[in-house]
């Protein structure tokens, strides 16, 4: 298989520590879908990162999709529960720390792309809202367990940590451990992993 990504990317972070949670082999390749000669769309038409090419040529996209399909391909290491109510969970939570990127992402290229005077301030502060909503719900769902599901990582766990370890390397000036103590816990906890020490994002 072959993993068409970035390494600033956390839904590109969150299939990589997947598979290495899951001990499967796969290809690398960097893909910067900013630039001018990206071939991003040869493999997602709509031109975002992850990808991921399986052995027979046809490519799956969505780090959603991905990770769920990578779950399936060996008992090790289980992150997603098979049926019920805690299965419905982990997607939720996973669901929650995706839609808080999705949100930060946009601040960010509210900032980035467009020229100063075009900024919204509104955008920005609605958008920022939903942040800490989001991260307000996932606190509140960890509590004072040690994961998600109690005793054992899922999927869930692994989301979140990419989201605020994102939003860290995306916006240092962003103080979400001081409110989200539990967030914090569980994210040094995971970042002690071979699987998150080997995909820290850098630019």
């Amino acid at each position: 298989m072959k993993l068409i990504g970035s390494t600033t990317s956390p839904f590109v972070r969150k299939v990589r520590v997947v598979m290495a949670e899951k001990k499967l082999d796969y290809e690398f390749v960097l893909e910067n879908v900013w630039a001018a000669e990206t071939q991003i769309q040869q493999t997602n038409p709509l031109g975002k990162v992850p990808a991921l090419v399986m052995e027979d040529g046809k490519t799956m996209v969505d780090s959603r999709v991905i990770v769920e399909y990578l779950d399936t391909l060996t008992p090790v290491g289980k992150l997603i529960p098979g049926l019920g109510r805690e299965r419905a969970d982990v997607k939720c939570w996973e669901a929650i720390a995706d839609g808080v990127l999705d949100a930060a992402i946009l601040v960010r290229l509210e900032k980035t792309l467009r020229p100063a005077e075009q900024q919204s301030q509104s955008w920005t502060d609605r958008q920022m809202g939903k942040v800490d909503a989001g991260l307000q719900t996932l606190s509140a769902q960890l509590g004072d367990h040690p994961y998600y599901l109690g005793n054992h990582m899922t999927l869930a766990d692994i989301a979140v940590a990419c989201t605020v370890g994102w939003l860290s390397f995306r916006f240092p000036e962003y103080d979400w451990r001081t409110p989200y103590p539990n967030l914090a816990k569980l994210f040094e906890k995971l970042s002690e992993r071979p699987s998150f020490r080997d995909t820290v994002p850098f630019a």
